[in-house]
């Protein structure tokens, strides 16, 4: 059952998995300021709930999430450019960074396309299962953007530098069988079993013991993502110069009119 009112995400808890949907199906569950923060009130929710023991984000209908909704008018800066460290800084940042503190399991179901944004939210996962039919694209750099959402992180920590500069600049789609071989994810199964997969890897951690699993992600993070504040915080300082860019614009325009951009270097 549904235990939390929200717009633009669901959440139930059963037997001790707390389920976070990202329930925007018609528009790919592509982002929005208001998915950011319903889905940081949903992790927070879990995250205090001491009947939940481990957390699942999956996407409803066809998509993990097709990443930044490009459809929505921007915020601007006062001269009138995008803006995008705010929105980064206020929401995104501090849910992608309470996805890897938070002291429960969190297992990323990713159900079709994970892109841009939502690429990043599953790779801050702790572990990763995908359906066959699944994809991840960091599509950040086809639009003359930078990547964010800790995925310049979680990227390398994942699948080393020779990789993550791969992923990263080339920003082309990576079918979960690759994600699985390059080590980026965890598992694959076939897209009907997803959800039942899901659940059991859930509902195994759910019955684990909570407190060796606080202390496993605390030292891993020790190790791993010491500085993943930082570095969330040095991505959006970097997404925000590149949202003011002459390239970013034609970027967006490209895809707007489904066209190949032509970067000029501005």
């Amino acid at each position: 059952m549904s235990v939390l009112e929200l717009e633009t995400v669901d959440l139930r808890v059963e037997e001790r998995v707390a389920w976070i949907v990202l329930n925007r199906p018609d528009a790919l569950n592509a982002w929005t300021r208001q998915l950011g923060e319903d889905m940081h009130a949903a992790l927070r929710h879990a995250a205090d709930d001491s009947e939940v023991r481990a957390i699942v984000l999956t996407g409803a209908g066809r998509a993990f999430s097709s990443g930044a909704d490009l459809k929505t008018p921007p915020e601007l800066t006062d001269d009138g450019k995008p803006n995008v460290l705010d929105r980064l800084r206020d929401i995104y940042n501090p849910l992608l960074l309470d996805v890897r503190t938070v002291p429960k399991p969190v297992v990323a179901a990713v159900n079709g396309p994970a892109v841009g944004i939502g690429c990043s939210l599953a790779l801050a996962a702790d572990l990763v299962i995908a359906s066959k039919s699944a994809y991840f694209l960091l599509a950040f750099v086809n639009i003359g953007l930078g990547v964010d959402g800790g995925a310049s992180a979680t990227l390398a920590e994942r699948v080393g530098h020779a990789r993550a500069f791969e992923i990263a600049f080339l920003g082309e789609r990576i079918p979960a069988a690759t994600a699985l071989e390059w080590g980026l994810i965890n598992r694959v199964v076939p897209d009907d079993e997803l959800p039942a997969a899901a659940s059991e890897l859930a509902g195994k951690l759910a019955s684990g013991p909570p407190g060796s699993y606080a202390n496993i992600k605390r030292a891993i993070n020790a190790h791993a993502y010491d500085q993943f504040e930082a570095q969330l915080d040095l991505e959006a300082v970097l997404q925000q110069g590149r949202a003011q860019s002459a390239d970013f614009m034609e970027g967006v325009l490209s895809f707007m009119e489904k066209r190949p951009p032509r970067f000029t270097g501005d």
